[in-house]
């Protein structure tokens, strides 16, 4: 904060939920449908049931963590606060590969889907585009965004709705299984837990974004009770949408064998459905997810930066600046739009590989921070009660996390261990060799604004 200016406490529950579903992409499971479907052999919706299961836990633990801290650094701040002033400016570091790279995604994704559509373009005119209105969008104040993202995520839910009908009506006339209730999506012949298990390490990925709104805490009215309902709802919505509509996808489409790319199946999916029309109907939708994504993404990890800085973790006079009038951190807004600008410059593998190790971080060490900060200082551990929710359940979730971690891709490791690194070196500069401890923000200063 700098010159007493706060961030502005104006969003209510629904367009934090929003926020959060715009960050998660619900169309983006049309994208990895065919390469689950592959790995699982026809059980993609049994996948996403448990990679829900899985996240919620995790989710549950960033909820308990918002009521002890309801800042805007998400998993940097609690884990400074709670553990560490050194972790958490390393968790943070971490943090900010899943935070800065998915804006950047989002801006590749606009590219390959524009590209396929007008290809004679150079594809750097859409990153350029993307950025300069994601960019624009998130200066004003973060009700513009929201309002904007509201409706984004409303004309995504009304393509998803426009797809399920043609599902069924395909279905009943003798498409794919030719039954709209069957368990067979589920469970069939030919069953392997262990691959269903691997299905879903891919497709825990899809749900990041319910952590993402835990930066909005300082934007948020009674962010105590607001933010732990926002987690859960993001989380739960998103995984009731990619778990109805994967059903219907695989109902209508039993095996990959009809796919000429399961890896890039949705604009064959699209056209099996529905047809040409409905197939551009669906690439409006697939550019108003990434535009979704964009600005949500944007959003959060500006508000990360902001945090860090107003820490004096970063530079306070350039990070840690609040606009006076639009109450945004409009140089890190800026400072994002230049990094997603790279993406000219990267593949969506690299980019997404990032993405999942800050990811993973983040969780873990939320989980790890519920029961350091109730059960290991508060002593929160005296009934069962306690006992499960301060233990047990963060456990489970770190446990689920682990399973993540084992399946990790190694490009992911090495470039996010090489990220870390540089991060262990800028911190060492910044504590003099440990001799002095890192800045930390008054967290009553946070509460006041």
């Amino acid at each position: 904060m700098e010159n007493g200016i706060h961030l502005k406490r104006s969003l209510g529950l629904w367009s934090i939920v929003m926020l959060g579903i715009g960050y998660m992409s619900p169309m983006a499971l049309f994208d990895t449908f065919g390469i689950v479907s592959e790995e699982t052999a026809g059980h993609v919706p049994t996948s996403y049931l448990l990679a829900l299961i899985a996240m919620l836990f995790t989710a549950i633990s960033y909820g308990k963590m918002v009521k002890a801290y309801p800042m805007a650094g998400s998993a940097y701040t609690y884990t400074q606060k709670t553990i560490n002033g050194n972790l958490g400016f390393l968790v943070g570091w971490s943090a900010l590969l899943d935070y800065l790279f998915l804006p950047m995604v989002a801006a590749l994704l606009t590219k390959i889907y524009f590209s396929a559509v007008f290809p004679g373009v150079p594809t750097w005119v859409w990153i350029v585009g993307f950025v300069i209105i994601t960019t624009l969008i998130n200066i004003f104040s973060i009700n513009v965004t929201a309002n904007f993202n509201t409706f984004l995520v409303l004309f995504q839910m009304l393509v998803i709705v426009t797809f399920l009908i043609l599902c069924i009506k395909g279905l009943l006339s003798g498409e794919g299984t030719g039954k709209v209730l069957s368990p067979e999506p589920f469970f069939k012949t030919g069953f392997d837990f262990s691959s269903v298990i691997s299905g879903a390490t891919v497709l825990c990925f899809s749900f990041l974004g319910f952590d993402a709104v835990t930066t909005l805490s300082e934007e948020t009215p009674n962010a105590i009770k607001t933010i732990p309902r926002a987690i859960l709802l993001t989380a739960f919505i998103g995984g009731i949408v990619f778990i109805v509509v994967s059903y219907f996808i695989q109902s209508y489409f039993p095996d990959v064998t009809r796919f000429k790319n399961p890896e890039g199946a949705s604009p064959e999916i699209a056209l099996y459905v529905g047809g040409k029309l409905f197939q551009s109907f669906f690439i409006a939708g697939t550019f108003t997810s990434t535009l979704a994504t964009g600005l949500a993404s944007q959003a959060s990890v500006s508000r990360l930066l902001y945090v860090m800085g107003r820490d004096q973790m970063l530079p306070k006079k350039v990070f840690g600046y609040i606009h006076p009038k639009w109450r945004t951190p409009v140089i890190n807004v800026f400072l994002v739009g230049g990094i997603q600008l790279t993406a000219i410059f990267f593949d969506l593998e690299t980019a997404s590989s990032l993405i999942n190790f800050g990811a993973l971080i983040s969780f873990t060490l939320v989980n790890i921070c519920v029961i350091w900060h109730y059960a290991y200082y508060k002593k929160q551990y005296k009934s069962v009660k306690e006992v499960i929710n301060f233990i047990i359940l963060p456990v489970i979730g770190a446990a689920c996390i682990i399973v993540l971690w084992l399946n990790l891709n190694m490009d992911a490791l090495v470039l996010g261990i090489s990220w870390a690194i540089v991060g262990f070196i800028y911190l060492l500069y910044l504590t003099k060799m440990f001799r002095t401890a890192p800045p930390q923000f008054n967290f009553n200063e946070a509460e006041a604004g």
